[in-house]
């Protein structure tokens, strides 16, 4: 079978190894599925490790409508020596002093603090980020600093996890668990803390926990995946937090050929407010909506165990609309 016609249209959760970049995950994926459309909802760093959501197939246009959400992420930030990646990666740039006062809990806790809340960040020089078609990155490794703009950002959350000193490396770290909005660069955030306590500071470790509401406790190594294959499917209806209906005969006919629908016709549920594996059937965790639907608003449309479709709807018609509709829909994985 030829990539790219596997016949597989579903989403995964891969807890991704330390050493690996996205697009090794993204390959990887295609070895297993045999399938050559394959994407990723999220970049993650090399050194970092955790929750990565892979869609495979037609799945993959679901890309679009996941890479907005928030993260949750655990990091370990090393005082004392500044990086040009700002990570352990890096090349030493720059080493300064570490005050006392680094390594007192309730000290690291007033700094982190006063980094919660909206803000501007300037992404490091080693970033995804493209300015005139260059990948700041790819420019920076050859020597070429891109001038970057600083990006609106929203830290929600910054909590001490630990803190440790290693007197013989003369090494002082941090263990702290951001919460974040999309566009965070967390390396950015450990340097930025190291100026905070008048000396400088890169990432050690770092392991996102959290991929809006995938949790990394639901992911699988890539060894895993192999194993179970289709099987290790999520619900993308879980994943969107859209509200959700589920189409009669008539009403899947209609989508399939791109109508909108009269919102009043249908039956509209919450979002799945968890992912448990052991549940079965389409209307798992399902529970009839308590607020009618707000214009502009994404709505999955599900028949039978596969989401057939994005629509939207407007106020003013008080129909739904087609956003995303799949030829062949995407699994929710289990059911009955």
């Amino acid at each position: 079978m030829k990539r790219g016609d596997s016949g597989m249209c579903l989403v995964v959760g891969v807890d991704k190894p330390e050493g690996k970049s996205s697009h090794d995950v993204v390959n990887a994926c295609r070895r297993i599925f045999g399938e050559r459309r394959v994407g990723h909802t999220g970049t993650l760093d090399p050194l970092a490790t955790g929750a990565l959501v892979v869609c495979i197939g037609p799945a993959t246009r679901l890309d679009a409508y996941m890479v907005g959400h928030d993260k949750t992420y655990d990091v370990r930030i090393s005082f004392g020596a500044a990086t040009d990646t700002d990570d352990k990666l890096g090349e030493v740039i720059r080493t300064l002093d570490v005050p006392a006062q680094v390594c007192d809990p309730e000290f690291a806790q007033v700094i982190l603090s006063g980094f919660v809340g909206k803000q501007k960040q300037m992404p490091p020089a080693y970033s995804a980020i493209k300015k005139g078609g260059v990948k700041a990155c790819d420019a920076a490794r050859k020597g070429n600093v891109i001038a970057l703009e600083p990006r609106d950002i929203e830290v929600y959350s910054a909590e001490l996890l630990d803190l440790e000193r290693d007197p013989r490396a003369d090494s002082i770290w941090w263990d702290v668990r951001f919460s974040v909005s999309k566009g965070t660069y967390i390396r950015a955030l450990a340097r930025d803390v190291g100026a905070a306590c008048e000396t400088c500071a890169h990432v050690e470790t770092l392991r996102r926990t959290r991929a809006g509401v995938l949790d990394v406790e639901d992911c699988l190594s890539l060894d895993a995946l192999e194993r179970y294959g289709v099987e290790a499917a999520i619900d993308p209806v879980f994943l969107l937090e859209s509200r959700m209906a589920f189409l009669d005969d008539g009403a899947y006919a209609d989508v399939c050929n791109g109508k909108p629908l009269r919102a009043s016709e249908l039956s509209v549920y919450e979002a799945p407010h968890r992912f448990d594996a052991d549940d079965c059937g389409p209307r798992r965790c399902a529970v009839p909506a308590t607020s009618p639907l707000h214009d502009g608003e994404l709505v999955c449309l599900v028949y039978g165990n596969d989401l057939k479709a994005l629509y939207a709807f407007d106020a003013k018609t008080g129909k739904v609309s087609p956003k995303c509709v799949f030829s062949q829909g995407v699994t929710r994985g289990k059911s009955l």
